[in-house]
């Protein structure tokens, strides 16, 4: 049996090595325009060059009249074509690193090319065009691809040209910048359509990643058919009596990165996905020592503390800063008001809006993961009801146990911080991120579709006119119009991006503008048709609400000293639901696929929540946790793209902009929107609804949990290609699946029930049902659907595995 090593010298093996040559300042790949001209000669007339087709990464063919570009596609190339240009870069003339400052010069190079320097020399009609400039990236250089046929000639001939330095030539390129490489084939009459071929299969090939390397670096001509053959390795072939030559293909979202073919040890090094991907990065490794990992999370997040600031200063951050601004006042004045209901005014809505904008602020300024946003949760709500309810039967006083409770509280979450218990964090899985998450964006889409019930008793108020009589608007109508209209152009503006019309400038800011624009646009048409719907109400005063308490409780005041140690038992509750609500919102935030450059700090973020925890018990404050949807959709309207790409080409998504800067504006703000009640209440409240709509219905894109369940009702045939459908039998999904539905709709009715108070105690309890998944499921199978490697990234990472495994096993 012999072996299926690749033989020495093999295209793959020399262009691996052609590669991993040093570079000099000469030789480092840039990123190559590519322009195909051919030459045109008309009756009468000098010949002249035309050009045909160009690459910046896909093809743009001109059309009739060469007024036109195609609409960017995949170039597809026939295998003789790319044959013969292997004939003709064997066979032909290659000049590599000449120096030249024009076609003649380089002509001058080799005799036997001086009559089609004199061709070049015909006058080239191209010309620069400024918008399409601004589509090719800084440093890039051209590879200008000439073919046609002349009459004089009798037999072909070929030049490959690199040049070096590159070189501005005039008239070459319709775009000023210098030129790199030349191709040059010529022949007789008869064969135009043949050049054409070739010239779009060498025009092609020069944006080949791996080919433009090797072009760069290439020695010789050898090492440059080197990569033709590397390049026909990795071709794929479509049968002809199965598809239409003619038919242009649509340039892919996503195309996947070609280091395997440069690098051969990529194969052995990539994960194993027998194994189970944690978080499991330095930020959440025990250090041994109290407050270890708090010391080193602040460390490592100091000296990123002012570009936190320099870059906050954009369009983008001042669009997400006025869309959650909005997003964030209304809940915090409804917690606030259900509170204040619920504890007969001790503490209202003027208390939320304080407590949430100290600790924002706070939080915002030195924590160590200021992309998360504070905010109110229902089982705290819920803690709360209880907890006065119990004071009131027991003659106790409920703001001074709270805030025992509260400073229990922030000590037993400091206890955690300094003991490194955020790093347990890291059996949080992508399972119960997902089941908590998706909870949180059904209660934000329930809740808002409840509230908007609630406006149905809402009745007219104000004098009843009309042209044929009386009449009574109905405002519950109206307000429903509002409500799916806020959240259909709210929807409709963010894909505007997307969108064929306006230049992109205007699209992109059109996209990152489009919930407060769609607020702007709700409030004018409200106004102007003149329905009084309800609208946001906003305290006007800066005073507690009620007038026999004050800023500042005493935690013991009037209740038996014995309330102070009582109070520990509580307390033990509550840290379970700050510890967990915050570290799971964390992890979300903080996830891999968000590439996220300034790090994060888990102890850094509990600490801070610690401490504005105990400041706002003391002050008869609600207390703020991380909010997940609305941290979802702060990193979600911080999302930043390439600016530059080529036509055809989907941006690329670079990662998120990281700033402090957003939070502490939005916070602030509410601080003192006091002071604004008279603008602020002409905002209705089914718009702000519907913006909890959207939010809750965008946050649940990219949750694999609800791609798995559509699988339920989709036929085999129409399934999505999802990696985990490849390696993981269908059952065993849908098995997977079910599990987590369970414990969604488990979580749910305890959510909903008396029984809110061990909410938290039931998350916690979804890690060691996840644990206990590894009793039904193999370590490769839930290493595919319970992780948080992004699905681009584990394509490749399984393309590298199964090459491993074959190669491994050919050895054997």
């Amino acid at each position: 049996m012999g072996l299926c090593l690749l033989p020495p010298g093999s295209p793959s093996q020399r262009v691996q090595f052609i590669l991993r040559t040093k570079e000099d300042e000469q030789h480092v790949p840039h990123r190559l325009f590519s322009e195909l001209d051919e030459i045109c000669v008309k009756e009468g007339q000098d010949a002249e060059w035309k050009e045909m087709a160009r690459w910046l990464k896909f093809e743009e063919d001109a059309e009739d009249g060469g007024e036109r570009w195609s609409k960017p596609y995949v170039g597809t190339l026939s295998l003789h074509s790319l044959s013969e240009l292997r004939s003709c870069i064997s066979n032909g003339t290659v000049l590599l690193d000449v120096c030249a400052n024009s076609i003649e010069e380089c002509a001058a190079e080799r005799c036997g090319l001086c009559f089609w320097g004199n061709c070049l020399k015909i006058a080239c009609c191209a010309q620069a065009e400024l918008h399409f400039m601004k589509k090719i990236p800084t440093g890039a250089e051209a590879s200008n691809v000439l073919v046609g046929e002349l009459d004089f000639l009798h037999q072909p001939i070929m030049a490959f040209v690199r040049l070096s330095p590159a070189v501005l030539l005039s008239g070459m390129t319709e775009v000023p910048i210098p030129t790199r490489f030349l191709f040059v084939l010529l022949g007789p009459e008869g064969k135009g359509h043949q050049y054409h071929e070739i010239g779009r299969s060498m025009a092609t090939i020069m944006t080949d990643e791996v080919f433009r390397d090797v072009a760069y670096k290439a020695k010789n001509g050898a090492d440059l058919v080197a990569g033709v053959d590397e390049f026909l390795d990795q071709v794929t072939v479509l049968p002809p009596g199965e598809w239409d030559p003619s038919i242009r293909i649509e340039p892919p979202k996503n195309v996947p990165s070609q280091e395997k073919r440069k690098m051969p040890g990529a194969l052995d090094d990539s994960a194993s996905h027998s194994t189970l991907e944690k978080h499991g990065g330095p930020e959440l490794q025990r250090t041994g020592r109290l407050f270890g990992g708090l010391t080193l999370d602040v460390k490592r997040k100091a000296p990123w503390f002012w570009s936190d600031f320099r870059d906050g200063l954009s369009l983008q951050c001042l669009a997400s800063f006025l869309f959650l601004y909005c997003a964030c006042m209304s809940p915090v004045i409804t917690f606030g008001g259900l509170l204040g209901e619920a504890t007969n005014g001790h503490i209202s809505a003027m208390e939320s809006l304080l407590g949430a904008s100290m600790a924002g602020v706070v939080y915002s300024l030195f924590a160590g993961q200021p992309l998360t946003i504070l905010g109110s949760t229902g089982p705290v709500l819920v803690f709360e009801k209880i907890l006065y309810k119990f004071c009131k039967e027991y003659t106790l006083s409920y703001l001074s146990l709270r805030a025992c409770i509260g400073l229990w509280t922030a000590f037993l979450c400091i206890v955690l911080v300094a003991t490194d218990a955020s790093c347990l964090v890291c059996y949080v899985t992508r399972f119960t991120e997902e089941a908590f998450a998706s909870l949180i964006c059904i209660i934000f889409i329930y809740e808002a579709l409840e509230k908007l019930s609630h406006l149905r008793d809402t009745e007219f108020q104000g004098p009843a006119c009309g042209r044929d009589g009386p009449y009574t608007p109905d405002v519950f109508f109206w307000c429903c119009i509002l409500f799916f209209a806020t959240f259909a152009l709210s929807s409709f503006l963010k894909k505007f991006k997307t969108s064929r019309y306006f230049p992109t400038r205007v699209r992109s800011t059109v996209s990152d503008f489009a919930v407060f624009l769609t607020i702007v646009i709700m409030v004018l048409l409200d106004f102007v048709v003149g329905i009084p719907s309800p609208k946001l109400h906003v305290p006007h005063a800066f005073k507690p609400t009620r007038d026999d308490r004050g800023w500042f409780i005493n935690p013991i005041g009037p209740n038996p000293w014995w309330t102070v140690l009582a109070a520990l038992v509580p307390a033990l509750l509550c840290t379970i639901l700050i510890f967990l609500d915050q570290q799971i919102s964390a992890v979300i935030v903080n996830r891999k696929e968000h590439k996220l450059k300034k790090g994060c700090g888990y102890h850094l973020d509990l600490f801070m929540v610690a401490v504005m925890l105990g400041v706002c018990s003391v002050m008869g404050l609600p207390w703020f946790v991380a909010a997940t949807v609305l941290s979802i959709t702060h990193v979600n309207s911080l999302k930043v793209e390439s600016d530059c790409s080529a036509p055809g080409e989907q941006p690329k998504f670079l990662g998120i902009r990281e700033q402090r800067v957003t939070g502490l504006l939005i916070f602030a703000l509410m601080g003192c929107s006091v002071f604004f009640t008279s603008v602020l209440k002409f905002i209705p409240m089914p718009v702000l609804y519907g913006v909890f709509l959207y939010m809750g219905v965008s946050s649940l894109r990219g949750i694999q949990f609800f791609d798995r369940l559509k699988l339920f009702w989709m036929p085999a045939k129409h399934q999505p290609d999802f990696i985990y459908l490849r390696h993981v039998p269908l059952r065993k999904v849908h098995f997977f699946t079910a599990i987590q539905l369970i414990c969604l709709v488990l979580l749910w009715t305890i959510k909903v029930s008396r029984a809110a108070i061990i909410f938290p105690l039931m998350v916690l309890a979804l890690v060691f049902v996840r644990k206990a998944m590894d009793l039904c499921f193999s370590k490769r199978e839930l290493s595919f659907l319970d992780d948080l490697m992004p699905e681009r990234k584990k394509k490749l990472d399984d393309g590298r595995n199964e090459a491993g495994e074959e190669e491994e096993g050919c050895r054997r």
